[in-house]
Parts: structure tokens; sequence; C-alpha cells
């Protein structure tokens, strides 16, 4: 039985005796019991709290239980107005967020200067259209500011430039770079070094130089500990840059709002279809739906634009309406694909839900290979596949091999190709996938008994402040005139090696799940399907795996399996929507 269930179990274990401990009856004990199993399952598959359709069989006897109730009465269980049923450090941690955000989104800053003004208009010299001069225009009129798009819709190309008419105005700015992963905090710094270029030198030279992971940001450490930035001892920033914010947690985008200055702009980039994060919540998807801007507001943007003001009555990005009204603009003119691509079309057919539309893109054949596989394993001919994808790699661990000793060529040699697997377990998931390719790369002199050899790629499995590695991060085993070491990317443009002895935990990487890819971009990815469907499978998963490609995708699975996922939704149950739109209601003091 995995942990999980035995928590959930000991949960429902302990829910039952406080309830017998209040003297209930047996039936109240029992939903006592039946309720604390669910809400521990349910955070384990990401839900914050249970819906009303699944706590009204039981309402009557949980608030006879004596385990449950409305949230100003403290018990362990909170049933909220709406009927939702929460563990209670949940709902406290959900109300919190909430009353962050409006109190960020109401405070607003002074307007922009001449010199941010007469910026906006020099770098957005073409007609609107995209939506991106929209979003600078916004955030540099609120504290928070919600910009999303899919792949190559000019988010990083947005923010540079957000970011150079903030430093037009105030030149000293204290701006910090984040993202929730080493790999996607490293691709925002790279993403914004290259937009550098197009900006004035005297600004771009002032652009920050670095990003880095938001639990490095907060100085996060092993589980369970207090971040070492919090509310009584806050991040000396004025501007924040959250890139892949689709990952942000319910928990840990409450401790980021929480370590932020009242003062300090928080600006999130994401994707509103890929997966949401691991962990309970899906936050960003919230916040990106509140895309609707009153009428007032247009108009100030239409004249910091320099536009005509009937510019914004017909843009699409005016017309979702959410709790908090104009604190988001979406993105929706792709830069990376044509719109004829067949990239392109997949991605849109996916987010459509349009299964049979997908498996077309794939039969069109080119950019797109669809290799229809059933069997429990992949077989010798997809494996040859794989391989190939790692071909340059393989090339560049020769040069290392023949004495040139720069890790470089390696790293990008490696970032050109990635196998994602929706499942870790089995011989269609991750393990077996990666246990297959590093047999492939090992060579004759098999592996240390740490299991490590030349030429494996790694991933990190978990934080370790002492060595500067991260969940996420990685790195590549190398062999030189020191024996193995395991080398990774400094943050700095450089590479350090570690000793194998200081290795936290780690995996092998040739294969990763979807979720682990998130932030990352490779020219190809191959995606496997497991043998079988799974609740895993979805839209979100399928749609997320491709857009890591910028030019190739193989797929290997039934194609009935491409279908299902396509036509299932994930749907994240939680009530941080309804409490924004109270608390916006409400006009915070």
């Amino acid at each position: 039985m995995s942990g999980e269930n035995l928590l959930a179990l000991a949960f429902a274990d302990q829910c039952r005796r406080w309830s017998r401990q209040l003297g209930a009856g047996p039936e109240a004990q029992q939903a006592a019991g039946r309720a604390g199993l669910a809400l521990v399952q349910a955070e384990a598959g990401g839900h914050v709290c249970l819906g009303p359709e699944e706590t009204a069989p039981d309402r009557e006897a949980l608030l006879a239980s004596g385990v449950a109730g409305p949230p100003e009465q403290g018990q362990p269980l909170v049933l909220d107005g709406e009927g939702r049923l929460y563990l209670a450090r949940n709902y406290a941690a959900e109300v919190r967020l909430a009353r962050s955000l409006v109190r960020r989104h109401q405070d607003l800053p002074a307007p922009p200067g001449p010199a941010a003004r007469a910026l906006l208009r020099q770098l957005f010299a073409a007609p609107p259209g995209d939506g991106q001069q929209l979003a600078v225009a916004l955030a540099l009129c609120r504290r928070l500011a919600v910009i999303s798009g899919g792949p190559g819709t000019g988010k990083t190309t947005t923010v540079a430039r957000l970011l150079a008419c903030l430093l037009a105005d105030a030149p000293d700015s204290r701006i910090a770079l984040a993202a929730p992963t080493g790999k996607a905090a490293a691709r925002l710094q790279e993403s914004l070094a290259a937009r550098a270029a197009e900006l004035p030198p005297d600004i771009a030279a002032r652009l920050p130089r670095e990003a880095g992971t938001l639990h490095r940001l907060l100085g996060l450490g092993p589980e369970g500990e207090a971040p070492r930035h919090h509310g009584g001892n806050p991040l000396g920033l004025d501007v924040l840059v959250v890139d892949e914010a689709s990952m942000l947690d319910l928990g840990l985008a409450l401790q980021l709002c929480e370590a932020l200055p009242a003062g300090t702009r928080l600006i999130l980039l994401g994707d509103p279809h890929q997966l949401q994060a691991v962990e309970a919540g899906a936050v960003f998807a919230v916040l990106a739906g509140s895309a609707a801007l009153a009428p007032a507001f247009r108009a100030q943007l239409a004249d910091l634009c320099g536009w005509a003001p009937e510019v914004l009555e017909t843009t699409p990005w005016t017309a979702v309406p959410g709790p908090l009204g104009d604190a988001a603009v979406g993105l929706s003119r792709s830069h990376r694909f044509a719109g004829d691509s067949p990239l392109g079309r997949l991605a849109r057919a996916l987010v459509a839900g349009q299964g049979r539309e997908a498996l077309a893109c794939f039969a069109a054949g080119g950019e797109l290979l669809h290799q229809e596989s059933s069997g429990r394993s992949l077989d010798g001919a997809e494996y040859a596949l794989l391989e190939a994808g790692y071909a340059p790699y393989r090339q560049a661990l020769a040069a290392w091999h023949q004495g040139r000793h720069d890790p470089a060529p390696l790293f990008a040699a490696f970032e050109t190709f990635r196998v994602l697997c929706a499942t870790r377990q089995g011989e269609r998931g991750v393990e077996g996938v990666n246990n297959r390719l590093a047999a492939a790369f090992r060579g004759p002199g098999g592996a240390s008994p740490t299991g490590l050899h030349a030429g494996l790629p790694l991933m990190i499995r978990r934080n370790d402040p002492g060595t500067r590695l991260f969940n996420g991060d990685i790195g590549l085993v190398l062999e030189d005139a020191q024996g193995l070491g395991a080398w990774f990317a400094d943050g700095q443009g450089g590479y350090r090696r570690l000793s194998p002895g200081r290795l936290p935990a780690w995996e092998p990487a040739f294969a990763m799940t979807v979720h682990k890819s998130q932030g990352s971009e490779f020219d190809a990815v191959a995606l496997v399907l497991p043998e079988r469907d799974s609740p895993l499978l979805s839209r979100e998963l399928v749609y997320t795996a491709v857009t890591r490609a910028r030019r190739q995708v193989r797929l290997l699975g039934r194609g009935d399996l491409l279908l299902q996922a396509s036509a299932r939704v994930v749907r994240r149950e939680g009530g941080l929507e309804d409490r924004l739109a109270a608390f916006q209601a409400a006009a915070l003091p």
C-alpha cells in the first residue's frame, strides 16, 4: 500500500476517534471517517477540497459528527457556505492567498512617468494586434499582472519590455527573476538575455542577469522548515517576475505572496493550458481567467499606448470576465509556430479537445510522427528511434573522451532531445525507459557502485541548499582525470563539477515525466504513452508534452489513447475564485 493511502487511512481513523470523543453517533462517526479519507486522497490528486456534490450525501451527518463545521467554529474540517469541504489548513491557506492577491491588486502604484510612456510607444511601433503592448501597459498600472499565453506568444519579450519601461522610470529598481524549477529559471534567464539587445543599452545593462528557483528565492529548506523570507522578513524587491506560474500550487503561491512587501510588483507568466501544479491548487488557471477590462481602464491603457480608444473595444483579450477583472492579459499569436505549421495545428487541436484532428496532424508525417504500438514495452525499432534522438549527445560524448573537456557542447547536445513519459512505473514509464537507455549508453565499463557511469544524465530529486542543487536540476556524469564527476550549470553561464559522493537523491534523466519537463524546451521530443488508458492521460498532459518541442514530436503508443486523453480535462476542486471575488467586492483596507 502506498504512503499516501496509509496516510489517508490513518487520518480517516483519527476523524472517527475525534467524532467518538465528541459523543457523536455511529453514523456520524462513519461520515467523519469517510470525509477524512476522501480529503487526503483528494489532496494527493491536486484538489484543495471536496466539491459540494461529493459532500452532499454526508453533509448532515458530518455536521453532527463535531469534526466538521463552518470556518468560524475551528473544527479540523471546514464546510464553507458553498458546501465545499476542506482540511482546515487548506481553507485557511486559500483565504490568506486570496486576501493577499486582492490587496496587491487594489493597491495601485503611481502612474507611469514620461520616460516609461515614451519607451512603451518606442518599443511597440507596430500597430497593436497580439496583446503584448497591452500587457506591458496593464502591468505598468498594476502591482499584480498575469500574462498568459501558449508557446512562442512572446511572454518573455513582453516582460523584457515591461522591465525596460519600469527601469526607465526607476533606474535603481530591485528586480528578481524566478520560476518553480531550475530548468525554467535557466530558460527565463537565457530568454531575457537574448531580448536585451532589443533595448536601449543603458537600460539593458540594468536588467537582472540571473534567475533562480522560487525555493532558493524564499530560502526554503527541507520540508517542514519555515522559509527564510516571510511576512516578518520580507524580500527586498520592487519587482518579481515568476515564469511557468502554472506550476504554482496553493502552498507555494501563499508563501511567495506573503514574503513580498506590499509595494512589490508581482508579474506571473504562464500557459493556462499546461499541466497544473503537482501539489494541491490551480492558482494560475484561476488568475489567468481574470481578463475583463473596465471601460475606464481600457481608455487609460489606450491613452498610455497611444491608441485610439476604440482599438480595445473588439480585442479578444478583454472579453473574459473574472474575479480580479483587470489583472490579466492573454497573448494568442504564436511567433514560434506559423499558423499552418504542423506543431501549431497540433497544439490548437489539443487545446480545443479535437482528438481526431490531433491524430490527423500526426498522420501528415514530417515534423510529427506517430509510431502505433500497443505492447507492454517498447520494441527494438522504437528504442532505436529513441537512441537516434540522442545521437548528437553521443557524438559530443565521443569528443569529450577524445580529450575536449568542455561540458558546454555536451549540455547543448543533450538538450536537443528528450523522451517524455506519461507514467513513472512500468516498461513504458520513466523507470523502464531510463533503464533501457542507460544500458545502451553504459558501455563495457559498466556502472560504479553508486549506479553512476560516464555519459549518464541525471535529475536531482530533492532540494539540497548545501550543494545548491534543487529538485529537477539536470546534470551530466562525465569522466576526467579526477574520475567520475557530475557537472551542473552554475547559473552564471558556466558549469561546476561535484564529486559523486556529494550528490543528493537523483535518478537517470534520459526520460522524464511530462510533469518534470515543464519549463523546458527541446528541438524534438518523443512522447511515450502507457500500455492502456489511465486517469493520468489528459488533454493537459499531451499538450504540455508536445509544446516542449520546437520542431519535432514523435508519439509512441496507441492512437485511441490520444483520443481518450484529448477528451479528458483535469478539473481541480477549490474555492479560490469565489474567495477572490468576495474580497474584491469587499474593497479590502
